[in-house]
């Protein structure tokens, strides 16, 4: 089985052995830094323009935070198939100037007095869809540019920036669309992923695509081959559903909990953003020490402590009354420690996912677990908004929270928790092929 530098074969140039020496490793870091700080600001900017602006519904931000949501599963699977075939630096590139053209577009409407709440169904679903392929494509991404035994220190730096995005794009997106107009804080988003475009085209070196037949096989046998794949592999299957539990639990909570603090708590768009970026510090913590906790204390019981911790802080959250002084330090302490917890999840998972897969399959199977998972955002979404119609925010709140709690536990019950220290070994590809 060749190893994961074989992802590279045939370059002019090597890669070296310290990831930070790489010029390229740092043009995928950087590029991947500002799309997410573009996408998280974005994420924030949308619920709170349609809750503060134009006064929407709980049952109106469901569906608009549905419409973002739809595209993963819609268009997942698809763009795994697409991944597999073409280089994740073309993919890349060309989703960031899509979004940046997009949201570009969504501010000169906002100024011309355009931008309601059709405008922001549109172009949720339209910065959502190229998103899909953005993240399919630079999961994928590392594998082609790093050694195996780089895996782990890698995604512990891309997550790492993925940290430094949740702290600055919800405080950043809060603060605009508190301060300034919507067209300006539409436009910042534009900014930073025209930023990640100039980075990431500028990666040099050759990525070594997997093999193609003479006849390549139709894109539903590919997508099949995906799914056939990761339903196959024990690890792998586990992510799925615990990933599932997650995000459906999770899309839900977030659109009663973007209600619940204007609403209930009746804090400010700007305290807003800066309780949601509270995540970023402690996930911050989490990727750096991603790179460890593992290898001392084992994946599994890594994956499933982290999971525990980080879900359960939110089960304090419905019980918060009172003045600001008092409820913005305890939202500050629950985002932080969903933003470690959760970060540790994710770059261990991320790993695992990355080390029991073979080349040709990386983005098919990022993308199978993403379809599986982040599919069921809509219809939590959904779910959030007729529930805070329905019950109130607090009882949906804690409902929410406590469905949250569903995915350690599918965990802590799978072969996934008794993982070791080391990763597995890549397991071969579904025609028998070594991968």
């Amino acid at each position: 089985m060749p190893s994961a530098s074989s992802a590279v074969s045939g370059s002019d140039r090597p890669v070296p052995s310290s990831l930070w020496r790489d010029v390229d490793f740092r043009r995928l870091w950087l590029g991947q830094t500002a799309s997410q700080l573009g996408e998280h600001a974005s994420l924030v900017v949308l619920p709170l323009l349609a809750v503060l602006t134009l006064d929407a519904s709980a049952g109106q931000l469901g569906v608009l935070r549905a419409v973002g949501q739809a595209p993963i599963l819609l268009l997942s699977l698809f763009a795994g198939a697409w991944v597999d075939r073409w280089r994740t630096r073309t993919t890349m590139v060309l989703t960031d100037a899509g979004r940046a053209l997009a949201l570009g577009a969504a501010a000169l409407a906002g100024l011309l007095g355009w931008l309601g709440l059709p405008g922001l169904l549109a172009l949720a679903f339209a910065v959502g869809a190229l998103s899909v392929f953005f993240d399919v494509a630079y999961q994928a991404s590392l594998v082609r540019l790093v050694r195996r035994d780089q895996l782990v220190r890698g995604n512990s730096a891309l997550e790492g920036s993925r940290s430094a995005a949740q702290i600055g794009g919800p405080a950043l997106g809060g603060a605009l669309v508190s301060l300034f107009s919507a067209p300006v804080a539409a436009a910042s988003g534009a900014l930073f992923f025209a930023l990640s475009f100039l980075s990431i085209r500028r990666i040099r070196r050759a990525e070594s695509l997997p093999e193609r037949p003479a006849r390549p096989p139709r894109v539903w046998r590919r997508i099949h081959e995906g799914l056939r794949f990761v339903v196959g592999d024990t690890a792998l299957r586990t992510v799925c559903l615990a990933s599932a539990a997650f995000q459906f639990s999770f899309a839900a909570m977030m659109t009663v909990y973007l209600l619940f603090l204007p609403r209930e708590l009746h804090l400010s768009g700007t305290v807003v953003g800066l309780a949601l970026a509270a995540a970023g510090p402690g996930a911050l913590l989490g990727s750096l020490l991603a790179a460890r906790l593992p290898g001392r204390f084992g994946h599994g019981a890594v994956l499933v402590c982290a999971a525990a911790l980080g879900d359960g802080a939110f089960l304090c959250v419905p019980a918060l009354h009172g003045s600001s002084a008092v409820t913005v330090p305890v939202l500050l302490a629950v985002g932080f420690v969903f933003g470690f917890g959760g970060q540790l999840v994710n770059v261990t998972v991320m790993a695992v996912r990355q080390a029991v897969t073979p080349d040709g399959m990386q983005g098919r199977a990022a993308a199978t677990i993403t379809f599986v998972g982040m599919g069921m955002t809509p219809l939590g979404s959904l779910l959030g908004g007729f529930l805070a119609e329905e019950w109130g925010l607090r009882t949906s709140l804690l409902v929410t929270a406590a469905g949250m709690m569903l995915s350690p536990v599918v965990m802590a019950l799978s072969p996934l928790a008794r993982l070791g220290r080391e990763l597995p070994a890549a397991h071969d590809a579904p025609d028998g092929r070594p991968s």
